[in-house]
């Protein structure tokens, strides 16, 4: 399925502005992961047209994302989350490309398994932190901001959807691709959706963990930032990885064969 289809297929969904979904920013939040080919991206969203609202800013309802990971020399952030880590971290900075915005993010994982994220508007100038981000990262990050270099980006276009409710948020990320900065190496991804819950608690009432179900979709859990850099940097430990990139091959594989068809 290519942008085009993608996008006409967000037509039938009711739009939501940015100013109307202050509610489910979620900074504290239970996040589920799904990943699935892309070339099931349209029957996911027609699942779901009349239950979730989408995201309309200045008319798009797909976005450009552009997102720097950011680790220290000896790759601290993602070896806490290869060994699943509680009270692990993740610092990046985000762009937002059609609205020209930067944030840094940090988000920690507690032993509740939520997800708790704190951000500044800030943008990152030749690799190297302002005096906003120094302090910022010194009061939510256990790791002087000395020792935190850029490593890898990820590209890819957003979907946002929001329940009726507004008690839960859904993202849909498609176009990935990654840029290994230590070591230079490039892979793309068109194969590859990834589909995230983002919801207040664990209720099981959500209207979408039953939807996807009907796609044979199912949570395996998935971080972007491993998978790039496992994907890129051979230097990187990746045993624990294995099965992610075992279900990576059989995802591209099946994409493949539909694209042919």
């Amino acid at each position: 399925m290519n942008d085009t289809q993608i996008r006409n297929s967000l037509n039938s969904l009711v739009p939501i502005g940015l100013d109307s979904i202050t509610s489910v920013r979620l900074m504290n939040r239970i996040e589920i992961k799904y990943v699935f080919p892309a070339n099931k991206i349209g029957d996911l969203i027609n699942l779901l047209d009349s239950k979730y609202k989408v995201l309309e800013i200045n008319k798009l309802r797909a976005f450009p994302y552009l997102t720097t990971y950011m680790d220290t020399p000896d790759f601290l952030f993602y070896n806490q989350h290869l060994r699943g880590e509680f009270g692990r971290y993740k610092i990046r900075y985000r762009k937002y490309e059609s609205m020209d915005s930067s944030y840094l993010e940090i988000k920690m994982k507690t032993n509740k398994r939520r997800t708790i994220k704190s951000r500044i508007e800030n943008n990152l100038v030749s690799g190297t932190f302002d005096d906003q981000a120094v302090n910022f990262i010194s009061k939510h990050l256990p790791v002087n901001s000395t020792l935190i270099k850029p490593v890898l980006i990820n590209r890819f276009t957003r979907i946002t959807l929001i329940g009726l409710d507004l008690k839960e948020r859904i993202t849909i990320d498609y176009n990935i691709s990654f840029e290994e900065l230590t070591r230079g190496g490039q892979a793309e991804m068109p194969y590859l959706a990834i589909v995230e819950l983002k919801k207040k608690g664990q209720s099981p009432s959500s209207d979408f963990k039953k939807l996807i179900k009907l796609l044979n979709i199912y949570p395996p859990g998935f971080s972007k930032y491993c998978i790039g850099s496992a994907s890129l940097n051979d230097l990187l430990k990746k045993n624990m990885l294995k099965p992610k990139l075992l279900l990576l091959n059989k995802i591209e594989n099946e994409y493949n064969k539909f694209i042919s068809n």
